[in-house]
């Protein structure tokens, strides 16, 4: 039997949490504080429509939904609304446990069959949709990274093909999810501090996600902040009262070349 990707990594996964809290530390920040107030595990308190496993394996109950709640959507806006489904089911799922992974070196695991879409808020449709029941597995951080890395891989395949997600619409939107415990201190900590570490974390997943996500510092003197800069675009801007998130890739260029005439003007100096 072949060693897992966790038995075969020479740094200790079950580090993170600490040096997490040691780079906060750095700056004056209780992490445990900080984590405390970016949990916000929602409630939905509404009856669930089908499990992620459900969907998986007939991807048709996503788009049936979709024709239920928006009435008319078809061709490509069906494809944002599914994108942005998408997200919701990062930012309602991965992105807590991310968080409850750092704070407490354990964090249930995303199990489709325990992850359940409810019914949409007609009054706040852009709230949460998905949410984990309880009472599944519980890993610490190698068994989520390694386990996280393969469902990835799992929804990837159907989001894709056939439901027509782009790789980086998906990949982006996993990345922003994972990336949890960096966005919690984006202004707070160092800015450069932040990017190296929030990076280094994403490349410890064995999945593409790493690779549709850079953070970049942006800014300068105390107005320095670490920015996770997509290389896709979750399509929100397509929808009616959508926009062009923080994230976006199109703000991508104009990032990049900000921070070469920062470099520039100082190798000038």
């Amino acid at each position: 039997m072949s060693p897992s990707p966790a038995a075969m990594r020479s740094d200790p996964l079950e580090t993170w949490p600490q040096r997490y809290r040691d780079m906060l530390a750095d700056h004056q920040l209780d992490a445990g504080q900080i984590l405390d107030e970016s949990l916000d595990i929602p409630d939905l308190n509404r009856p669930a429509i089908f499990s992620l496993a459900q969907a998986l394996e007939n991807p048709d109950l996503l788009r049936q939904q979709i024709a239920e709640d928006y009435p008319g959507a078809a061709g490509q806006d069906t494809v944002a609304r599914l994108s942005v489904l998408q997200l919701n089911l990062m930012l309602s799922v991965l992105f807590p446990l991310t968080l409850q992974l750092f704070r407490h070196g354990a964090s249930p695991l995303p199990e489709p069959e325990r992850i359940f879409l409810a019914t949409m808020d007609k009054e706040k449709p852009r709230d949460y949709r998905w949410f984990l029941a309880p009472g599944g597995k519980i890993g610490g951080v190698p068994d989520f990274v390694d386990e996280t890395a393969a469902q990835l891989e799992d929804w990837y395949r159907v989001f894709r093909q056939p439901l027509g997600v782009s790789p980086g619409a998906f990949w982006s939107n996993a990345a922003l999810a994972l990336g949890a415990p960096f966005s919690a201190v984006w202004n707070r900590a160092g800015a450069t501090d932040v990017c190296d570490m929030a990076d280094e974390w994403l490349r410890e997943f064995n999945c593409p996600a790493h690779r549709h996500m850079e953070w970049l510092p942006a800014g300068e003197g105390p107005g320095k902040v670490a920015i996770p800069q997509r290389r896709g675009c979750c399509l929100d801007f397509r929808l009616p009262g959508g926009r062009y998130c923080g994230t976006c890739g199109v703000h991508r260029k104009k990032r990049l070349a900000a921070r070469e005439l920062i470099r520039d003007s100082r190798n000038t100096l």
